[in-house]
């Protein structure tokens, strides 16, 4: 398990990944983590009640590299309750950058295949401060093709990232101390 801070335009929060929850999901987070593609992301889509989502990176040209990655689902071993973090899909295995994290307890999705990998443990407040004020009105084929220069121009109060760093790292147990 590791845990990652967003540095964000409303303050800090702090993640815990557990690779237990859903491996697949925990292990594509830390690649897109490590190669910074949550940096300067907005959260383009924020429904009070329900859910807070990003994961559309604002340069095209580094969303294209990506958009295409699907990777297959994990079986679903915690439920989408308050704070829970789960990757987005368009159906079963297709998930690739876009994450949610839930404002309330939302297990109906759990029957749904979105598997929580991680969940908040610092800065709750701050997510749920995230600007809501524009909902579900940025258009995914439009952050696609042209990035945060759309959302800027048409959305400029949008909370975003500035920066998704791992801050903590447990090094992989061994079979013998798994055991114990």
């Amino acid at each position: 398990q590791y845990k990652v801070k967003f540095e964000t335009s409303c303050g800090d929060f702090v993640v815990e990944v557990h690779r237990e929850w859903a491996p697949k999901g925990a292990d594509r987070f830390h690649e897109l983590v490590t190669a910074g593609f949550y940096d300067e992301c907005r959260f383009f889509r924020v429904v009070p009640g329900f859910m807070v989502q990003w994961g559309m990176n604002g340069d095209p040209s580094v969303y294209a590299k990506w958009k295409d990655k699907e990777f297959a689902d994990d079986a679903v071993k915690k439920s989408n309750t308050r704070g829970m973090m789960s990757f987005a899909s368009r159906g079963p295995d297709t998930r690739t950058t876009q994450l949610f994290i839930n404002f309330k307890d939302n297990s109906r999705l759990d029957g749904l295949g979105f598997a929580p990998f991680a969940e908040v443990v610092e800065g709750m407040e701050v997510v749920d401060k995230i600007n809501s004020q524009y909902g579900e009105n940025p258009q995914q084929p439009s952050i696609e093709a042209k990035g945060n220069a759309y959302l800027n121009a048409k959305f400029p109060k949008l909370d975003y990232i500035k920066k998704a760093t791992i801050v903590t790292e447990e090094a992989p147990k061994t079979e013998t101390e798994e055991k114990k």
